[in-house]
């Protein structure tokens, strides 16, 4: 039987947005609404089964409704940037999905899905209205089912005649009345006023509808009476505005709304180009492009087969004839932690020479030749990833030196935000012949397995073989490009030195990290004590639904927000109770130590190896687009260092020899830094110049008052638009951070560029030049692509814009670290210290240093980070030492 789901893409991506924690893609857009919607809607086919779909959007902010009442939905502030530029984004999905879409001038997704479900429903159809208004529950019907979404879009509510009957005593017709009485807020529609849902509803039930409560005002009393007789008008209007329109010239067919389900061929592009890595698994579709039929591709070529020898003890002589023109260096591993992965086998090719070697042989002593020429840094290797496979073969025991040329650092510097980075994806993207992606080969997740030798032995071959033709392409762009100084003398190096630090680790005092665990413990537990106490009971307080009733009918706190199993207690909610009671506090302080507790004490347990006593992190070289790196297994750029507790973390790092010390030097606000150069803001470099405190210095400016007199409040202000300044916040980002309305927030921003009218050249300049040139550079000529920064639609471009503008200094920010890390690296050899670098966390180097060494190091290391780059302010690098990572800070 045929079954039409309609969705209104306006509430639902609304609420995505709202519910949804951020979520941004390599490119730096903000994703998190489409990727609930996306949820949401993939829960709806797999449960549902449609037939047919259609996803209806309002046309524009003018609908048939302002001519009757121009305040229509006037009290809405404007779409926050960080939601308007995701509708082109589910737009776009929409088409992959094959979900038909429709919207219509002058009136909003209401009445197109209005009037579609009555053209169904006449014809006897089922349908499913999907939507987050209550309005919408005036469509039930014996064939019309309307579902709201709860929770964000996490939970979702089915309502026909009868759940509309038992939760309000209405019929699916008098919800508009409900409306007409006690008004929408939300569509700033009045009502009555003193009339909220429970009175109307007591009225409806006795009288029914509007009109008969307002001709039978005569059997009511007092202010109630009143209320209605002199707002009888507007109850009317009210009623009228929140009809939805079921008549509307709506264009599409049955037909137009059919949906014979998700075609991977058109989904799977659309996915990824998102980044919904768990969806396109969800769907189990590959996460990577070249998995199956390319986009746009309707068959795929044939491998042409290449000369592979698969090694084996015999034919090792011969081979080693030939080792010293091997320049390209395949290692197969297999798990996403390089310090744990498994190595599968290596290989070695030279122009159209390709050798296989199997692990067992690799290890064997007939191979001893080869594991001393991975060894030789004398012995340029050239391939794909040369950093995972350095610590691969470090865990292995095997050595490994000479890294030249690394195609995914070349990728990335070429294409920063380009999603499918693979050797098949690359491969694909430049046109050579085809490489099947690893899936195809080893199978995927719990299916994986490793083939035969002789499988595996060609599909590695085939790998090499596409690595030489790769490099002498890349290394033309790169040379077009001007980016040969950043890929040879910074990115190849650092990676050196990362997969130093990577194999070198962390020593962590484990009967510490007890302790603390144990120190959390006894702290949580005289909170829910002292929680217990104030709340006159005993509750599980980690129950929703038992908090709400302690909280809001218990001790009568003030409802901020409701949910489908009761009152919602999340920390949006909790952090505006604050103020009303003692025991929310408590309540947020037990939630942040349990955070600390279950993810950073247990959880950096389970991360020390054996072996070392040591945590290994996993530096990420090519993932964010700003050129930041990125830290896992276990990420220790996310350590929490806000609250006491949270640095208190930092104590269990250590040195790993007895006597050592721990060194921790960080730049000062380098980001602010790099803008006074590159914007050439005289405001600015006077304040870093003179050392002033350039929050202060801003807040003085702005309000135009002396530096004395600026208080807290006025200097936090200021911290949050400078910062906010770097990463392109909008009105609605600072009026949240500063918890200010967004008129408050704009006017403070405007004040800003008032001020320093140099970074608001800077701001246009850099979008006309990126217009341009389709792109933005660092200092360093990091490169980064603005495909929409010329869009005609307004939200991409916008989004563009921003980025334009931020990626210049955050970027070359990055660049200053890690050129640090170079310099740092040398002068450690120049002077032939022992001290040895440990961990980069954004702005910050920390070391461990021998005793005898620390009086240098406290000062070459932040001499050697104030000359990283020259620019017109001075850089400044604070240093600080202990006998813990705390103790350094």
């Amino acid at each position: 039987m045929d079954k039409l789901i309609l969705i209104d893409g306006n509430s639902i991506i609304y609420r995505a947005f709202f519910a949804m924690p951020p979520l941004t893609n390599t490119k730096g857009q903000h994703t998190n609404a489409v990727y609930g919607f996306t949820n949401m809607l993939l829960r709806l086919i797999q449960d549902e089964k449609p037939t047919h779909m259609m996803v209806a959007f309002d046309a524009g902010k003018e609908t048939f409704r302002h001519e009757g009442y121009k305040d229509y939905k006037g009290g809405r502030e404007k779409t926050p940037p960080e939601l308007s530029e995701q509708f082109p984004m589910l737009r776009e999905l929409l088409k992959g999905l094959n979900i038909a879409q429709f919207e219509l001038s002058g009136f909003e997704a209401d009445d197109i899905i209005g009037t579609v479900s009555k053209m169904a429903d006449d014809q006897n159809r089922q349908v499913l209205v999907v939507s987050g208004d209550k309005d919408m529950l005036q469509l039930a019907s014996d064939n019309v089912k309307v579902v709201l979404t709860r929770k964000g879009v996490t939970e979702l509510e089915p309502y026909g005649i009868a759940e509309i009957k038992e939760r309000y005593g209405l019929t699916p017709a008098q919800i508009v009345d409900l409306k007409g009485l006690m008004g929408d807020t939300s569509d700033n529609i009045p009502g009555v006023p003193g009339i909220g849902e429970k009175t109307a509803l007591k009225l409806l039930h006795q009288f029914g509808s509007v009109e008969e409560v307002l001709s039978r005002t005569d059997e009511l009393k007092g202010k109630q009476k009143e209320n209605l007789i002199n707002h009888a008008d507007d109850a009317r209007m009210s009623k009228q505005l929140a009809t939805i329109f079921r008549e509307v010239p709506v264009e599409p067919s049955w037909e137009d709304m059919v949906f014979s389900g998700i075609d991977e061929e058109k989904a799977a592009p659309a996915l990824r180009k998102l980044e919904f890595k768990s969806l396109l698994e969800r769907l189990n579709f590959a996460v990577h492009a070249g998995s199956s039929v390319e986009e746009g591709a309707t068959s795929r070529p044939p491998q042409a087969p290449v000369d592979v020898v698969l090694l084996d003890e015999a034919g090792i002589p011969a081979m080693l004839d030939l080792l010293s023109d091997i320049d390209v260096l395949h290692v197969e591993t297999y798990g996403e932690n390089p310090h744990q992965a498994s190595l599968i086998g290596i290989a070695l090719s030279c122009e159209e020479r390709h050798f296989y070697v199997p692990l067992a042989l690799l290890k064997s002593e007939a191979a001893t030749p080869i594991r001393q020429w991975l060894a030789d840094p004398k012995s340029p290797k050239k391939g794909y990833d040369l950093h995972r496979m350095d610590l691969v073969l470090h865990w292995h025991d095997i050595a490994f030196e000479g890294a030249a040329f690394d195609i995914q650092l070349a990728a990335y510097l070429l294409d920063p935000t380009e999603s499918n980075q693979t050797l098949s994806g690359l491969a694909s993207k430049y046109e050579l012949p085809f490489l099947a992606p690893d899936d195809e080969i080893f199978g995927k997740g719990a299916k994986y397995k490793i083939p035969a030798d002789d499988v595996l032995g060609q599909h590695l071959a085939y790998k090499a073989a596409a690595a030489q033709l790769l490099i002498p392409l890349q290394e033309e762009e790169l040379a077009r490009n001007e980016m040969n100084h950043l890929f040879y003398e910074l990115e190849m190096p650092l990676s050196r030195i990362l997969a130093d630090m990577e194999k070198q680790g962390i020593a962590v005092n484990r009967d510490a990290l007890q302790a603390l665990g144990k120190e959390f413990e006894g702290q949580i537990s005289k909170l829910v004590h002292h929680i217990y106490e104030l709340a006159g009971t005993e509750f599980n307080i980690n129950s929703p639904k038992q908090l709400g009733e302690i909280l809001f009918d218990k001790l009568g706190l003030p409802v901020m927000k409701k949910t489908k199993t009761g009152y919602s207690t999340d920390a949006e909610v909790l952090e505006k109770l604050a103020p009303y009671h003692d025991i929310v506090q408590s309540i947020l302080s037990y939630r942040q130590l349990a955070k600390l507790q279950s993810t950073y004490v247990e959880g950096l347990l389970k991360e020390i190896r054996p072996q070392t006593g040591r945590v290994h992190t996993y530096y990420r070289q090519t993932i964010a687009a700003t050129g930041r790196l990125s830290s896992q297994f276990p990420n220790l750029q996310n350590i929490p260092i806000r609250m006491e507790e949270g640095r208190k973390i930092r104590k269990v790092f250590v040195p790993s020899e007895s006597g050592w010390h721990i060194l921790a030097a960080d730049y000062s606000q380098i980001e602010l830094r790099v803008l006074a150069h590159i914007s050439n803001d005289e405001r600015l470099k006077e304040a870093f110049i003179n050392d002033m405190d350039i929050h202060t210095k801003t807040a003085s400016d702005v309000f135009g008052i002396p530096a004395d007199q600026v208080d807290s409040d006025m200097r936090r202000s200021a911290k949050a638009v400078n910062f906010g300044i770097v990463y392109g916040i909008s009105d609605y980002g600072l009026s949240q951070n500063l918890n200010i309305t967004r008129k408050e927030a704009a006017q403070f921003i405007d004040q800003y560029f008032e001020v320093f009218q140099g970074v608001r050249k800077y701001m246009v300049d850099i979008v006309k030049e990126a217009k341009q040139d389709g792109y933005v550079t660092t200092l360093l000529e990091r490169r980064r692509y603005l495909p929409e920064i010329n869009a005609s639609n307004f939200n991409l471009r916008s989004f563009a814009e921003r980025t334009a503008m931020n990626t210049p200094i955050q970027g070359t920010a990055a660049d200053i670290i890690k050129l640090a890390m170079v310099l740092m690296n040398e002068a450690l050899k120049e002077h032939k210290l022992k001290s040895r670098m440990l961990l980069q966390v954004h702005d910050e180097l920390v070391f461990e240093v021998p005793e005898d060494e620390l009086e240098i190091m406290k000062k070459l290391v932040p001499e050697t980070m104030e000359r990283a780059l020259p620019l017109s302010v001075p850089l400044k690098a604070d240093v600080s030492e202990g006998l813990n990572w705390y103790e350094a800070k």
